[in-house]
């Protein structure tokens, strides 16, 4: 057949895609030549690779994309066959997935209980070429196999997860569907499963206008069509509603008008045009059918049609819309659709735009017949002008998406670049999805009143922000992560000089933009003065934490704890970013913030936990910081070291209701305080705590008699126990078990020492570091040669050889031994410099890479210099002083090791 030969050397020509396939699939191409389509169809969808589903579903694919490509191209099919060949071929692997999913995860149950809600062109049986589908997981937690002691919403997940693996993971014979999951419920909070009657509840109670309009297009794709059908009916009154309000019809017109907004670039035809989203595109046609489809279908079932083309004449029919619309636009849609499906074919992407590169586009034409590319914009010209010019009566113009910004009446993206914005479309397509609707902090209607109000102000704040880009960015991050948001922006608009504030912190510190995320309300905290002063002290801390406490609920403490902690944190790294407090005092000021913590929730723990067990007589709980944290100088990402013990004879029992011997109870009240200290509640996470630094390490008990954790000093431990502990200090206990605790730990480290042990234990430590933790980043000033680490080293070896500086924080240390003439004067403001810098690094580049410019600045005026590359010099030669230090140490040590081994 002609028509075939033509089609086929075509694709050989100008698809690099098709021309694989048909390398690939030779008995495909024989058949094809033959004119037999049908015969190809079904030798494609009847590929078989034993016991591999994930290999035969792509093979098929394979087989179906070349079948259906060519019998497009020869003109043998039309677009309704071949969307609907590959609407049924998704159908189709999606049950081959949930089959298999099934059989690997419960083998001998019946499949059921799980449903695949079909949506987009998938749902309506016009899938793409080369597209995504965009299922939603359901299943009935009543019905849904799984396995013994396994949580049935587990087992959901599950079973998605392995269907997404099944037709999206990539591999040596490509992909079956990519699968986009981002049309379920709530996707930011929702597991990918959900149980049916939650997405009920979802639709009858929290759905948005644009959910409305994609369930146009739903039905029951494949699994338990019953379940399927069962959701797709009980949420009919939420997509049909026989009657639409003001407000209703108000979303029409907003979700019309940012279609447009949203996609600036590729509107204009030409080299780039977007055929989807472009003015005059495929979302044109489709949008202008669905929105009357929306008006009218609740009193008219007739109306209620899933594919595009059948909707526009049915609203023609019923003359809901003009006979010549209805024809243009399905016309125009059934040629966007086919020249889409050609751009598709050329690599098998999922690209929607005319190919700028001249070369490429060419291709796309030829693949269509044409001449070159010149002839297709020429081909495309007239139907892009009519859809435009149909679409504008639905848009009407006076679309107040363009004006509500500024309320002046210039289109939006003048007054973006008006308000200096550099590239004023993006910044448009952030502004379209936060008015979409989609995002949960801006979802309900009393938000997105709040959000309009203030958001002329937040755009010039970002505006001036003294990095745009980053800010506005995080302020993406930050509205998209938030539940709630009304508070946020009516905070901003009531005190409209943190919005300043919020355009530094979103500039400058990524960890604290992140920390907004999670909490807006940490916002609030920075409305009184008093949050930009450092406490005056741990217990005026203390003292401010009691006064917050209202009952003695431990749940309630546990949150408000949390909330407190976050608070004081995110205000002592908004005082490090304004350049108020020098790194090195906000340092003490979170290691006095995690010990009241500490004590606090310890306290309560335990007053919890004697409740129920009763006291160990003559015992209690205490409990050892070290690292940074005993040694006062915390960053805002620093975790805890602690070390759990308890006082007493580990034989008595405890006078409770429940009694427990002593290494018992204290090692399961020990659990409890790790968890106090580290649960996640609904006010987020506190720290997190390293406990590996107990006798034995992960090996030994989490809670052991300081009787047991003094012998193991004496006799067990290893050198770097050792130095640990010269950073140790109670931080929980009472005034005499702590007294006891300082005195275990001055007796371990004035133990006599075998010098040349020390020397090739320290050597070898450092070595082993070296290899196994290398720098993260090019200022990753803990970990670099001379560094922070060498620094510490070269304290704890003075330390443990001499006896001398023997003080938890470093600083005092390096002062103490530099008095004895064992440091030179150099060392502590060399360390004092990289402290400063770690500090501000984990708010500004926690990555440890050199921060944007504005960042830049930040961090050289907390260190005290002009401009950066001062702070590089002074950083470089501070490394220099240390690592000479170092070298000098490790090289006296090497001799004195080497000495002793001779001798």
């Amino acid at each position: 057949m002609i028509e075939v030969g033509d089609a086929l050397s075509r694709a050989n020509s100008n698809s690099p895609f098709l021309a694989g396939l048909m390398e690939r699939q030779p008995q495909l191409v024989a058949q094809l030549e033959k004119g037999d389509f049908e015969g190809a169809l079904a030798a494609a969808l009847s590929i078989e690779i034993e016991n591999d589903t994930a290999a035969t579903l792509r093979k098929r694919r394979q087989g179906v994309a070349l079948v259906t490509a060519i019998a497009d191209l020869a003109g043998i099919w039309d677009l309704a066959r071949v969307t609907r060949i590959l609407s049924d071929f998704a159908d189709s692997a999606l049950e081959s997935a949930i089959a298999a999913a099934f059989a690997e995860r419960v083998p001998d149950a019946p499949a059921q209980g799980f449903a695949v809600i079909g949506l987009g062109k998938h749902g309506g049986q016009e899938l793409n070429y080369s597209s995504d589908i965009d299922p939603i997981f359901l299943y009935d937690p009543e019905t849904l196999p799984h396995r013994e002691r396994e949580d049935v919403a587990d087992s959901a997940v599950r079973i998605g997860r392995k269907i997404i693996e099944l037709l999206g993971a990539r591999d040596e014979n490509g992909y079956v569907f990519r699968v986009d999951m981002r049309l379920r419920p709530s996707p930011e909070v929702t597991p990918i499963a959900i149980p049916v009657e939650a997405a009920i509840s979802y639709y009858e109670s929290s759905a948005l206008a644009w959910e409305q309009a994609a369930f146009i297009r739903a039905r029951a794709a494949a699994g338990d069509k019953a379940l399927g059908d069962y959701f797709l009916k009980s949420i009919q009154p939420f997509v049909w509603r026989r009657s639409l309000d003001f407000g209703q019809l108000a979303n029409i017109r907003k979700m019309s008008g940012q279609i447009r907004d949203h996609y600036h670039k590729g509107q204009v035809l030409g080299p780039g045009y977007d055929l989807k989203r472009g003015r005059g595109g495929i979302r044109e046609c489709e949008f202008f059918a669905q929105a009357h489809q929306l008006i009218h279908g609740g009193r008219d079932p007739g109306l209620r049609m899933a594919d595009t083309r059948s909707a526009l004449a049915g609203l023609a029919e019923r003359e809901r819309i003009g006979g010549d619309e209805a024809a243009t636009l399905s016309s125009a849609y059934e040629l966007l659709r086919i020249i889409e499906h050609r751009l598709q074919m050329l690599d098998d992407r999922q690209t929607h735009s005319l190919p700028e590169n001249p070369a490429d586009l060419d291709r796309a034409a030829r693949l269509h017949g044409l001449e070159n590319g010149t002839v297709l914009v020429d081909l495309l010209e007239p139907i892009v002008t009519s859809v435009g010019a149909i679409y504008d009566g639905l848009a009407g113009e006076d679309d107040e998406n363009t004006k509500r910004l500024a309320d002046d009446g210039l289109p939006l993206e003048d007054q973006l670049s008006a308000l200096g914005y550099a590239d004023p479309p993006a910044v448009a397509q952030r502004l379209a999805r936060w008015r979409s609707g989609q995002l949960r902090a801006i979802r309900s209607s009393s938000a997105r009143e709040a959000f309009e109000t203030v958001l002329p102000k937040i755009m010039e704040a970002l505006a001036k922000a003294p990095d745009p880009s980053n800010a506005l960015a995080r302020f993406d991050n930050v509205i998209e992560a938030l539940p709630s948001a009304i508070n946020f922006f009516n905070l901003l608009d009531a005190r409209p000089a943190l919005l300043q504030l919020l355009a530094d912190i979103l500039s400058y510190a990524p960890t604290l933009a992140d920390a907004l995320a999670r909490r807006g309300e940490l916002l609030e905290g920075l409305i009184d003065t008093s949050a930009f002063r450092l406490p005056e002290s741990r217990d005026a801390l203390l003292d401010e934490l009691e006064a917050r406490v209202v009952d003695d609920d431990y749940q309630t403490l546990l949150d408000l704890v949390r909330a407190f902690v976050g608070e004081k944190r995110f205000a002592f790294g908004v005082q490090l970013v304004e350049g108020q407090q020098d790194p090195l005092a906000v340092s003490h000021a979170y290691a006095m913030l995690a010990e009241i913590a500490v004590e606090k929730l310890t306290a309560a723990t335990v007053a919890e936990f004697e409740r129920a067990h009763g006291k160990v007589p003559g015992g209690e709980l205490a409990i050892l910081a070290l690292g940074r944290f005993g040694g006062e100088a915390l960053t805002h990402a620093s975790d805890l070291d602690l070390i759990l013990l308890f006082s007493g004879d580990h034989g008595e029992e405890s006078d409770g209701p429940r009694p427990l011997g002593a290494t018992q109870y204290f090692n399961r009240l020990a659990q409890r305080v790790v968890g106090a200290l580290t649960v996640a509640t609904a006010s987020g996470a506190l720290y997190e705590v390293d406990t590996r630094l107990r006798p034995s390490g992960a090996q030994g008990l989490l809670c052991v008699s300081f009787e047991s954790f003094a012998k193991y000093q004496r006799e067990e431990a290893w050198t770097w126990e050792h130095m640990a502990l010269t950073r140790a200090r109670p931080v929980y206990g009472s005034a005499e078990a702590r007294t006891q605790l300082e005195a275990i730990i001055a007796e371990t480290l004035a133990m006599p020492r075998d010098a040349s042990k020390l020397a090739g234990d320290i050597i070898k430590m450092r070595t082993d570091m070296a290899t196994h933790k290398p720098p993260k980043g090019a200022l990753d000033v803990k970990l670099l040669p001379g560094g922070l680490v060498d620094a510490e080293f070269v304290i704890h070896a003075l330390q443990l050889r001499f006896g001398q500086g023997l003080h938890p924080q470093l600083d005092r240390a390096a002062d103490a031994l530099i008095a004895t003439g064992l440091l030179p004067e150099g060392f502590a403001p060399s360390q004092a410099l990289l402290t400063r810098l770690l500090v501000m690094l984990r708010l500004v580049a926690p990555d440890c890479e050199v921060p944007p410019e504005p960042a830049q600045a930040v961090v050289a005026k907390a260190l005290g210099f002009a401009k950066w590359d001062d702070v590089i010099l002074a950083v470089n030669a501070a490394r220099g002083i240390i690592s000479a230090e170092w070298q000098g140490i490790a090289s006296r040590l090497k001799l004195e090791y080497k000495e002793k081994k001779n001798d």
